[in-house]
């Protein structure tokens, strides 16, 4: 199932993606009630498997209605509205570390993000003043279903109600002015996210997805999760051990190889105003962000 969110008259709506459009999940329940379909997507990550197969149920039973919309008009949000924690796992690609001549990290290297740097499918995205050096990054994003504190690799999948796209905006001069990387990677809208949060059962194996990233047309990433040092199962589990993960926590697993910093210096050519860079991942969809100046 591919849920989504976006924008009418001012605020968040739950969307599901079908055959016959997008289904304004709430409009349709006007005239189809349903006391067991929720019509806001974190009440869906949080009922977890009861929601969605409630709305796939009441879903399949709506004939044609003006609650379907057409994908190409809407105004997107995060496909994660409000997440209680953005962890972050880095230098995770063998083929990363490799280029930005890193050493593998014995254990998942974890930073965050917070709110603020959310953002969606097609939004334009300010470069900030403070940065020359602002660099793409494609990342499976891992949404949280259950709460898991110290759980197992192997029983840790079953916590994950889904997985989403996620650009994981970098500022690389921000970056590196101090040992911590917060302040690189929390700028405004540094989280793209979507445009799809798509459910564990149809995704499947999280480590055989194709990702790429494209800058202005040309491909500038891509790999597969397959490269991953850690997999996603590890990292729940580890992260789990260390702090309670509730459901709608995203986790970022990291990028792989062919971001601008793994460039000689020479041929880095950072994000400028004007550029659109496009991450896609197998099953999760493309997210596309134009960048503009910022005022």
């Amino acid at each position: 199932m591919k849920l989504l969110t976006f924008i009418k008259n001012g605020e968040q709506a739950l969307g599901l993606k079908t055959d016959q459009g997008v289904l304004d999940v709430a409009k349709a329940l006007e005239s189809h009630p349903d006391a067991n379909v929720p019509s806001d997507v974190m009440t869906v990550i949080e009922q977890g498997d009861p929601a969605v197969s409630a709305l796939r149920t009441w879903a399949a039973e709506l004939k044609d209605g003006d609650f379907y919309l057409n994908e190409d008009e809407l105004e997107w949000g995060p496909s994660v509205t409000a997440p209680n924690k953005i962890i972050c796992v880095g230098l995770n690609y063998r083929k990363h570390a490799d280029e930005t001549n890193a050493p593998y990290p014995e254990v998942p290297i974890l930073f965050n993000k917070f709110n603020n740097t959310l953002t969606s499918h097609q939004a334009e995205i300010a470069v900030p003043k403070v940065t020359d050096e602002l660099d793409y990054e494609v990342e499976l994003g891992i949404v949280i279903g259950k709460e898991a504190k110290d759980v197992s690799e192997q029983e840790a999948l079953d916590f994950v109600f889904g997985y989403t796209a996620v650009n994981d905006l970098s500022a690389r001069d921000l970056q590196m002015k101090t040992p911590q990387w917060l302040l690189g990677k929390t700028c405004d809208d540094f989280s793209p996210v979507g445009p799809y949060l798509v459910t564990a059962e149809a995704v499947g194996d999280p480590q055989n997805l194709n990702l790429k990233t494209i800058v202005n047309g040309e491909e500038r990433q891509n790999s597969n999760t397959s490269d991953m040092i850690f997999t996603c199962a590890e990292i729940v589990s580890y992260i789990s051990q260390h702090m309670t993960l509730v459901p709608g926590d995203i986790i970022l697993t990291g990028t792989p190889e062919g971001v601008v910093l793994g460039l000689p210096k020479e041929k880095r050519v950072y994000i400028q105003p004007g550029d659109t860079v496009t991450v896609e991942i197998e099953k999760l969809g493309a997210l596309t962000n134009t960048f503009v100046e910022d005022k």
